[in-house]
């Protein structure tokens, strides 16, 4: 019973080591917060519950169904890098291009927009932010990787190893709902040009990140 409860805990602790620099909940929060500046503490718990239940969702396809699907529409993976990248250049140069605004100003757009905001905003919780802001193509890439190994086992151990994947699948997305929710807090504390600064600089990386995402898959279909 030890050595299974052991076995079990270094599989899940594998999964959270491998998972959490693709996912980057920490890095990504700051990302995604400029989507969250018009919501109420309760909009934004309720679109945040919702982006963690969508990225459970797409790593769980991704690993019990993501080779089938990409074989089924005979996509490969640094094509998804390469889709996944300019996606996210593109809304890194929205954020970078669009203008700053004051407090004062904010402040009268949460109170005239926020609804309107808020339903808008609903229609982008799972793409572009579960996927592939959160749960992108290197997610998918690294749960192949970790799922591949089950594929070799017997029934038995291929349950034990999907659910220690699982257990860190959770994991990420409970650290996903910890750092979305409260982020914003944390830049409040920096004050309207901190935040300003905090968000140019998460624009910027959010473009970078998403050259790199592309570039890597420009390289593979290129070595490929």
């Amino acid at each position: 019973m030890y050595d299974y409860s052991q076995s079990l805990l270094h599989l899940v602790f594998i999964g959270i080591i491998a998972l959490f620099p693709v996912v980057n909940p920490i890095g990504t929060a700051f990302i995604v917060n400029p989507y969250f500046e018009n919501l109420t503490r309760q909009q934004r718990k309720t679109a945040v519950k919702k982006i963690a239940l969508y990225a459970f969702f797409v790593c769980t396809v991704a690993l019990f169904a993501g080779h089938w699907i990409l074989e089924l529409f005979g996509i490969s993976i640094p094509v998804i890098q390469l889709a996944g990248g300019i996606m996210i250049c593109k809304m890194g140069w929205e954020f970078l291009s669009a203008g700053s605004t004051s407090a004062e100003q904010k402040m009268k757009a949460a109170h005239t927009a926020e609804a309107m905001d808020y339903r808008m905003l609903q229609d982008k919780l799972f793409y572009p932010i579960a996927f592939p802001v959160t749960t992108g193509a290197g997610t998918i890439s690294v749960l192949f990787t970790l799922g591949a190994r089950s594929t070799h086992e017997n029934i038995s151990g291929y349950l034990f190893n999907a659910g220690a994947i699982m257990i860190s699948i959770v994991v990420m997305c409970i650290l996903v709902y910890v750092f979305y929710l409260n982020t914003k807090t944390l830049i409040q504390y920096m004050g309207p040009k901190g935040e300003n600064i905090v968000n140019r600089i998460s624009a910027f990386l959010v473009f970078c990140v998403g050259l790199q995402i592309a570039v890597a898959g420009i390289k593979a279909l290129i070595e490929g």
